[in-house]
């Protein structure tokens, strides 16, 4: 059983920097994906980010590439998504997600994540 643990969301103004962190406790494999989701009100949750196990692959959405950066520190069980110049339509409920897989790639697919924390807002003011 693996439980990922999110925790750095909060408010922050629209231009401003927010850092994520998912620590995934209990029992680990060397060999897992992670990814960030997230789920505004009244919207289906979506993709944000992922990054495979061996770090060389990461996958990023549309609207978030250039201003998102996910990275893990596999010692630490962690994975981080630094959020810069953020925008009130990244408000949110950000998830983090566990895959077990020895595919390289990331899946965008929240359907094919094992294990899932239970979020952290992520709030962006005008």
């Amino acid at each position: 059983q693996v439980q990922p643990v999110e925790s750095g969301g909060g408010l922050v103004q629209a231009g401003g920097s927010l850092r994520l962190s998912c620590a995934a406790s209990g029992r680990t494999f060397s060999r897992y994906s992670m990814g960030w989701f997230r789920q505004a009100p009244g919207k289906e949750r979506e993709f944000v980010a992922g990054i495979s196990w061996t770090d060389s692959n990461t996958n990023y959405e549309d609207s978030v590439k250039g201003r998102f950066t996910i990275s893990r520190d596999n010692a630490k069980n962690t994975v981080y998504l630094q959020m810069n110049n953020l925008k009130p339509e990244d408000t949110a409920v950000y998830y983090c997600a566990v895959r077990f897989t020895f595919s390289g790639a990331v899946s965008v697919v929240a359907g094919q994540y094992n294990y899932w924390g239970q979020g952290t807002q992520v709030t962006v003011s005008s």
